[in-house]
């Protein structure tokens, strides 16, 4: 059995999930990148924005390395801003501007994995017990931008319906009758609602 190498592991994982996130992107109007899909506003281009935030955060100052576009994170400086800033997208923030800090951030952390083993020392500022390692710092972005990749998931599916990781994901079984499965899972849902009596 071939020892599995734990920090390429996680870093693997972590970059898989990045370039999911990039994907569910592709081929959408500014309009639909924005716009909000749920009551709380939750939208595409605002959660990678939001993820870009985070990436900076916890593989930069964590570890004495600030992010050095830390600057035009103005949401991340500025005392006065709103604190769902980094889950929108202003006017005059360009998709290319968040997609680019996004990888940014990416080639950043990277700079970060190759300086540092998995049991290295950091601190998270902004957490009441900040003192941390690399391993651990790595598995919680591997939680965070698994939970926001889900998120986008399903707000891209309900854009315009496209499902699955990436395109050609051999997990979604090509030509399946989805319909007629929301039917079921429907009827489902109110036989065992009539089953419970309520």
């Amino acid at each position: 059995m071939t020892a599995i190498d734990l920090k390429s592991d996680l870093i693997g994982h972590l970059e898989t999930l990045n370039r999911a996130v990039l994907g569910k992107l592709d081929g959408l109007s500014e309009y639909d990148l924005r716009r909000p899909m749920t009551p709380t506003s939750t939208n595409l281009l605002g959660l990678v924005k939001h993820l870009a935030s985070v990436q900076a955060g916890y593989f930069g100052e964590t570890f004495g390395r600030p992010f050095p576009r830390n600057d035009e994170m103005t949401w991340r400086t500025d005392p006065n801003a709103d604190p769902q800033d980094d889950l929108w997208v202003k006017p005059d923030e360009s998709t290319e501007w968040v997609t680019g800090l996004y990888r940014a951030t990416w080639e950043h952390a990277l700079e970060t994995f190759a300086d540092h083993d998995l049991d290295a020392p950091g601190a998270v500022p902004w957490w009441s017990d900040s003192d941390v390692t690399l391993g651990q710092i790595l598995v919680h972005m591997l939680d965070e931008t698994a939970r926001h990749a889900g998120h986008i998931d399903i707000v891209r599916e309900l854009i315009d319906g496209s499902v699955g990781r990436y395109a050609a994901d051999r997990n979604i079984a090509d030509g399946y009758d989805w319909a007629t499965y929301r039917d079921r899972v429907e009827a489902g849902a109110v036989a065992a609602q009539e089953a419970a009596g309520s």
